[in-house]
């Protein structure tokens, strides 16, 4: 049915759209802010913008029927512009939560507030103690080590490199470490990335995806040495601001805070860096041999994450035990890679 002018939207003038005012519109309706040409909701960052794309069209369509994809982004390219934001505050005194926002002195609040990152997982203070999770923990790891874990998995829920430390789980295969990305990813939702260490290091444009990320997920690591190492170093005790690139975009300067869990069947390695600089970034734990005759669970991911709240408590457990040891971890860890390398 076609419409009157008195049924067109405030924004339509007969023929072309009134940009200012749809934008301010579309942004009362679906707030956001642009960050750096990427857009961010109290939910965190927009991975896809086709979504946003999707939702400008449908407000157009009932008005146009020509020149539909041209306008779309002809109107996203607008509302960024409306919505422009300085770079977002990195706090480390929160973890916004999928329904809320935790403080690191045990108080929580429902209110939501602009962030980098938002986790997918909710904050229930009453969610039972993670069973199956210890339970494939345990047979995952030695007990001494499970502690250590648990406080890198912490350790990654803040925007933070104050712990200046790499995590390496090294095992012959099959014992079921890649589970523990898989439960984080649960836990992350996009504040996780997955790729190599290895590009990370060689391809420059690697890093800028690193950006508004609390880990990074090696799962299934490249034995190769490392022909250089300064970006792996500089990243995990970033303190300022690195040089990003993206391809067709004007490098720039941005703040990292990810960090780099790697699942592999042997210790990163250097083919020139043979610095203690190197080498006191990591911690390196080595998982059991998988038992002779185990039948793997094919749903054992399903049935961590039906605990995924109750393991969210266990990982704010392992970081408020950090924190209050000033972000530092057992030196036993560092001692155990150099005797390993050692033979």
């Amino acid at each position: 049915m076609d419409m009157t002018a008195q049924a067109w939207p405030e924004w339509y003038e007969g023929r072309h759209i009134n940009e200012v005012l749809f934008c301010q519109q579309f942004l009362d309706k679906h707030p956001m802010k642009c960050v750096r040409g990427r857009l961010f909701t109290v939910d965190g960052l927009i991975e896809d913008e086709g979504q946003i794309g999707n939702l400008i069209l449908e407000e157009i369509s009932g008005v146009l029927t020509a020149n539909l994809s041209k306008t779309v982004a002809n109107l996203l390219a607008s509302i960024k512009l409306q919505a422009y934001s300085p770079p977002l505050p990195i706090e480390m005194d929160r973890i916004h939560v999928a329904n809320g926002t935790c403080f690191m002195d045990g108080s929580f609040t429902a209110d939501k507030s602009y962030c980098n990152n938002r986790l997918t997982v909710a904050y229930n203070p009453d969610a039972p103690t993670p069973k199956k999770w210890l339970q494939f923990l345990s047979e995952l790891l030695q007990p001494e080590d499970i502690p250590t874990l648990q406080e890198f998995l912490g350790y990654c829920l803040l925007p933070t490199t104050k712990g200046q430390k790499m995590l390496m789980l090294i095992g012959k295969g099959g014992e079921g470490k890649s589970r523990i990305g898989l439960v984080m990813r649960s836990l992350l939702g996009d504040s996780m990335n997955t790729t190599s260490i290895q590009k990370v290091e060689s391809d420059r444009f690697r890093r800028a995806d690193l950006e508004n990320k609390l880990l990074m997920v090696d799962d299934d690591m490249d034995m190769s040495a490392l022909p250089k190492t300064n970006y792996i170093k500089s990243i995990v005790t970033s303190e300022c601001k690195m040089d990003m690139e993206r391809k067709g975009v004007q490098s720039y300067q941005s703040q990292l805070y990810v960090r780099f869990l790697c699942f592999g069947n042997g210790a990163l390695t250097a083919l020139h860096d043979k610095s203690d600089g190197f080498f006191r970034r990591q911690i390196v734990l080595t998982t059991k041999d998988r038992p002779a005759g185990r039948a793997d669970d094919p749903f054992l991911v399903d049935k961590l994450l039906r605990e995924k709240e109750g393991i969210f408590l266990w990982c704010l457990e392992g970081l408020h035990r950090l924190i209050g040891n000033n972000y530092l971890q057992s030196l036993q860890q560092f001692i155990e890679f150099v005797q390993l390398l050692l033979g």
